[in-house]
């Protein structure tokens, strides 16, 4: 049995996930602003993904707008998809869920957890686009944070207009913080969502090619 010592743990970047540039106040990785192709913008789940997929295939980003568990292993374990993941046009960041029902820290460790993600890949040359997702007005205190003013950006539409007003206010609230280059908007977008929209249907995110 390998036993680690603190001072192991303390010189493992996998424990101590201090490695990135963070800009807040609770050190959340910084996602820098990377430049896609915004005209034909296509996107395969990360369920649907394998190792030497189709070149149509290729040629889309990577979405996390599925249940967690399907990609709960990729924060604990990043090196294990990589390659697999490396030869997609860019990837958006896991969307791990911030469940209104959640403690606030909960909420956090899955901004948190996301960041990393996307910081990790773009350490290793991949081209990432961050996911963003809220629950109720505190969380804007930090569910915006580790994104770069300008960015290229995805929100979900998957259950938001269960509560319409809610998700509106805290779209608006990323708009104004985040002031993103375009929205990547997978699912139909609601009429009052103010900037360059990006739509990507639901169903022919699932058409992939074999």
């Amino acid at each position: 049995m390998v036993i680690h010592t603190s001072r192991d743990m303390r010189a493992n970047p996998l424990f101590m996930r201090n490695q990135f540039e963070s800009c807040d106040k609770w050190g959340i990785p910084l996602v820098k602003k990377d430049r896609i192709n915004l005209n034909e913008v296509r996107l395969i789940a990360c369920s649907d993904t394998r190792t030497k997929d189709s070149e149509k295939n290729k040629q889309c980003g990577v979405h996390f707008f599925v249940d967690d568990y399907r990609f709960d292993g990729i924060y604990k374990n990043p090196q294990r998809t990589l390659n697999k993941f490396s030869q997609y046009a860019f990837l958006l960041t896991p969307d791990y869920s911030t469940y209104v029902e959640m403690n606030p820290w909960r909420q956090i460790e899955s901004v948190a957890h996301s960041r990393w993600c996307g910081a990790y890949w773009q350490s290793q040359g991949l081209k990432v686009i961050p996911s963003i997702t809220w629950s109720t007005p505190s969380s804007y205190n930090y569910c915006f944070d580790g994104i770069e003013v300008g960015s290229v950006v995805a929100v979900g539409m998957i259950g938001c207009k269960r509560n319409k007003r809610r998700f509106l206010d805290g779209y608006n609230a990323m708009m104004e913080k985040i002031h993103p280059e375009a929205v990547i908007c997978f699912g139909r977008a609601l009429p009052e969502m103010l900037g360059h929209m990006i739509n990507v249907d639901y169903l022919s995110s699932r058409k992939v090619e074999r």
